[in-house]
């Protein structure tokens, strides 16, 4: 067989494993192009090589190393098969048991495939590596870091009994397409870029042009065929599973492409179902456990891939549980918001309705415009807190949020988030309260509004926000949906006010933080006959633990005072809102007391036990104590 014959045949070896390789990872990532929609597609054909060369062979059977040991995957193929749902159990369990044997060569291959597949206009030699000992491109820029070695022993870091010794010693001693470090070592261990890669090998091809060229006599024997052609029949019942599995994945992909919700929109859902009683020497009497829930359908759509339109549907059911006050006498007596699980609507029939259309779009690299046709919140920048998520987070609403962040409703409006600094964000907003799309009334026809501002500054471990609200409400006052019935500030007419809120957060350690906010709300009543100040202050602590008993389970203590009515500037507003004759505030303070625990059983699903303890309900020492007890139960998809 002549010595140009030889040449050809590792050549189209070298090739076909490639093409087998290539075949496999694009059939393995086919999944990736539902997002990405542009399809992978092998780069060799082997018929052309066919005829390029002059070489006919065995389809699938081609290997790229003489020694068995290297045909096993690499240990990223490993992680991400043992990792990605796409791979069937089959497919992981076979990568498992080829990984005992070894776990580098196969590597090369995939690498390989990443740089032509994934950056095919990118030139790899443009970006040379940082002293490895395949990167000759490299060795060309900078003499001094990598020199040329014409014998494997010359390596000093290189023994007999490594397991790559063999294949090292062909490379070196043979082909002359490998190069050490200048202290005469190979450093095999080290891990070396796909750049490095591709340098190497595109220089041991280099060296097979080489030969065929110049027919050299004593490249390739017979024996290194007949080695190859052994293990090509050794491995041939492994290329036939590996052809099946992908004829698999690629029956999978179909039917996704085919049954998939939208290119375009996902769909997510969560159901938050309550069970919860109300204990006390008053409450006891008038409440029974109880099961309510909010389910939310959520469909978020890019059409830019930066953009996103959010349209949210939500039916709920859930009531409050009563806290069943006598005092003050009169309109300001009975069940208060204290014991509000969600901001949501507590006279929901269970009927799905929208609760937000909002679309969000960036403007430069800082900032992000939000347009709301119907949407409550007012805050484009995360929340400082973790007990702020409904599904892990405080079980009442205010053990989640400060309520005076939304001192009145909010429905249509304009939004603005500017990322200032890498520690520094400002969110700014307008909105209409109600009935915005009423043509008599509008956006600016007279009815409520409210102009938002919110800074958050964060510093390493300390995150600090300053929401600051100026407000106006023609009928509902100054309902934060918590806190006392007294602050509300209802039956004194129209009420303006601005609200201000301070709040912190700071991570202790990875399973600790501390953090609170402290509100105040200064408000004026505008009715005839009730014109007067009022001053409203709520305060909240708490203490959060991280990763109990399992990472992703929360636990936490709230102790805090709800919203309270501190004072009034006249009799007459006082008695417009409630109050009995000669008491211009709220009589007492009362306290909000929470712990909760919530464990994880999945990735979907989460329960939530939680005790919360309410002093003094409506801020009045002559109602009896509360104790509510609640299991949440959070299910998403």
């Amino acid at each position: 067989m002549s010595q140009s014959k030889l040449s050809c045949q590792i050549l189209v070896i070298l090739l076909s494993i490639f093409s087998s390789t290539l075949i496999l990872e694009t059939k393995v990532l086919a999944e990736d192009s539902l997002v990405s929609k542009q399809p992978s597609t092998s780069l060799i054909d082997s018929e052309q090589i066919d005829s390029l060369v002059g070489v006919k062979q065995q389809p699938q059977k081609s290997l790229l190393t003489t020694n068995a040991e290297q045909l096993t995957p690499s240990a990223a193929v490993i992680e991400q098969a043992n990792q990605d749902d796409r791979f069937e159990p089959g497919l992981r369990n076979s990568l498992d048991s080829k990984s005992s044997e070894s776990t580098t060569p196969i590597n090369q291959v995939t690498s390989v495939y990443e740089i032509i597949s994934k950056q095919p206009e990118q030139n790899i030699k443009s970006k040379p590596a940082s002293g490895n000992p395949l990167d000759l491109n490299s060795s060309k820029q900078n003499n001094t870091l990598i020199t040329q070695v014409n014998s494997v022993s010359e390596l000093t870091d290189v023994q007999p009994t490594d397991w790559a010794f063999q294949a090292l010693q062909s490379l070196v001693e043979r082909y002359g397409c490998i190069e050490g470090y200048p202290n005469r070592t190979y450093r095999g261990n080290r891990a070396m870029t796909r750049y490095e890669f591709a340098a190497g090998l595109n220089n041991c091809l280099d060296r097979i042009r080489e030969l065929i060229t110049t027919q050299t006599t004593s490249a390739v024997s017979k024996e290194d065929l007949a080695q190859i052609e052994r293990l090509q029949k050794d491995f041939a019942l492994e290329l036939k599973n590996i052809s099946g599995r992908v004829d698999t994945l690629e029956a999978r992909t179909a039917t996704i492409e085919q049954q998939q919700f939208s290119t375009t929109t996902k769909l997510s859902g969560q159901v938050l179902t309550y069970l919860g009683n109300a204990w006390g020497e008053n409450a006891g009497k008038v409440n029974n456990t109880a099961l309510g829930y909010r389910a939310s359908l959520n469909l978020n759509t890019s059409f830019t891939g930066k953009d996103n339109l959010a349209v949210s549907l939500q039916a709920i059911n859930l009531r409050r549980l009563d806290t069943a006050t006598k005092f003050p006498q009169g309109r300001l007596s009975g069940v208060t918001d204290e014991t509000r699980f969600l901001p949501s609507s507590m006279s929901g029939d269970g009927d799905l309705r929208l609760n937000g259309l909002q679309y969000k779009f960036p403007v430069g690299d800082k900032l992000v415009v939000s347009v709301d046709a119907y949407s409550g919140d007012r805050f484009l920048t995360e929340p400082i807190t973790p007990l702020s998520n409904p599904t892990t987070g405080a079980v009442t609403y205010f053990g989640s949020i400060n309520p005076f962040d939304y001192p009145v409703g909010q429905q249509s409006g304009i939004g603005l988030q500017w990322k200032a600094a890498n520690w520094l964000s400002l969110d700014l907003d307008a909105s209409g309260e109600t009935n915005t799309n009423d043509p008599s009334v509008g956006l600016f026809g007279g009815g409520g509004y409210g102009l938002f501002a919110r800074p958050v500054i964060t510093l390493g471990k300390l995150r600090l926000s300053f929401p600051f609200a100026h407000f106006y409400s023609p009928d509902f006052g100054t309902d934060t949906l918590a806190g006392s019935n007294a602050a509300k500030l209802f039956g004194a007419g129209p009420v303006v006010g601005n609200s201000y809120d301070f709040s912190f957060n700071y991570r202790i350690t990875p399973q600790m933080s501390f953090g609170g906010s402290i509100g105040h709300i200064a408000a004026r009543t505008l009715g005839d006959g009730t014109k007067g100040n009022a001053d409203l202050w709520d305060y909240r602590f708490n203490l959060v633990f991280f990763d109990v008993g399992k990472k992703g389970n929360l636990a936490a203590l709230i102790f805090g005072m709800e919203p309270r009515l501190t004072g009034t500037s006249n009799a007459a507003l006082a008695q417009a809102i409630g109050l009995p004759p000669g008491q211009r505030s709220d009589r007492d303070v009362g306290f909000h007391i929470e712990a909760f625990y919530t464990h994880r059983l999945s990735d979907n699903i989460t329960i939530t036990p939680a005790i919360v303890w309410l002093t003094a309900p409506n801020h009045d020492e002559r109602n009896p104590d509360v104790i509510v007890g609640v299991l949440r139960t959070a299910f998403q998809f």
